[in-house]
């Protein structure tokens, strides 16, 4: 039997990037998904794409009606809820925190941080009402480690990773888990800056770069909707409160062959000879 068979889920950004390969990878187990994003072109196309197993539902995840209305139609189309992906993002204000404008602050928390709170408050009644759930809220390495990404994208998504953490131990009780995967770079329309162009751009934006860490490689989404899978099935049922780094090791520190040319340079190796003086 197929891993999600039978489970609805809800997934916000779900039109393209790790939203959009959650989604071909939840139906292609079985789920029957909401595609709740605000490019409506694209997530209608994918959903007429998939089939009778999802529906697109227009949401801009700041809006907490339109929040509320998609996880209100899972419960219509199919009467339940097993996974809510809170998962829409972008980059935010960018430049040191003295020069973010308070509004630019506002509006990146608010989509970030906000709209991840909003669809847990409408996913957790019914998961209670059926006594199961499973939460997964889209964090970053840039919420457990400095230096990967904006000053207050790195902030919201710290803030992804905590509520996830303390909304766990507050729900284990109903069998409901909450989780947060904390994705590296991910070759998306969104790291690409390519959103809104031919998913091929991202293609040619990175075919010439390097990125360096321990498994050299771009992350894929396929690589996230993959460890989503693995949080909206049974087999984890024993895991929750967690920040499941995905980053092919990127978060661990530096390469250990940059450190040692680093401290080759400084400090030129010598063989210890006993016999000596």
């Amino acid at each position: 039997m197929s891993e999600l068979e039978g489970k609805v889920a809800v997934v916000t950004g779900g039109a393209s990037g790790i939203g959009e390969g959650t989604v071909r990878l939840f139906v292609a187990e079985g789920c029957k998904v909401v595609i709740a994003d605000m490019q409506e072109a694209r997530g209608a196309a994918l959903a007429e794409e998939l089939g009778a197993n999802v529906v697109f539902q227009k949401v801009e995840v700041r809006q907490e009606d339109q929040v509320k209305a998609a996880i209100d139609r899972a419960m219509s189309e199919w009467g339940r809820l097993d996974c809510m992906f809170n998962n829409a993002g972008f980059g935010g204000v960018l430049g040191p925190i003295e020069d973010v404008p308070a509004d630019e602050f506002d509006m990146t928390m608010d989509v970030l941080l906000r709209g991840v709170s909003l669809g847990m408050k409408y996913a957790i009644p019914f998961m209670k009402q059926q006594g199961s759930g499973s939460i997964i809220n889209t964090g970053s390495i840039a919420g457990v480690t400095s230096g990967r990404g904006p000053v207050v994208y790195s902030v919201a998504k710290a803030a992804v990773v905590h509520l996830s953490k303390v909304t766990a131990m507050e729900l284990g009780e109903h069998s409901i888990r909450v989780n947060a995967i904390c994705p590296g770079y991910i070759a998306t329309p969104l790291a690409a800056n390519t959103v809104g162009r031919p998913d091929s751009l991202i293609e040619e934006r990175i075919k010439n770069s390097e990125y360096r860490q321990p498994i050299p490689r771009y992350g894929r989404p396929d690589d996230i909707a993959q460890m989503a899978l693995f949080l909206a099935g049974d087999r984890s049922t024993f895991v929750t409160g967690q920040a499941i780094i995905v980053d092919g090791g990127a978060a661990n520190g530096v390469m250990w062959s940059d450190q040692n040319e680093v401290y080759k340079s400084y400090h030129p190796i010598k063989v210890y000879n006993p016999d000596a003086g």
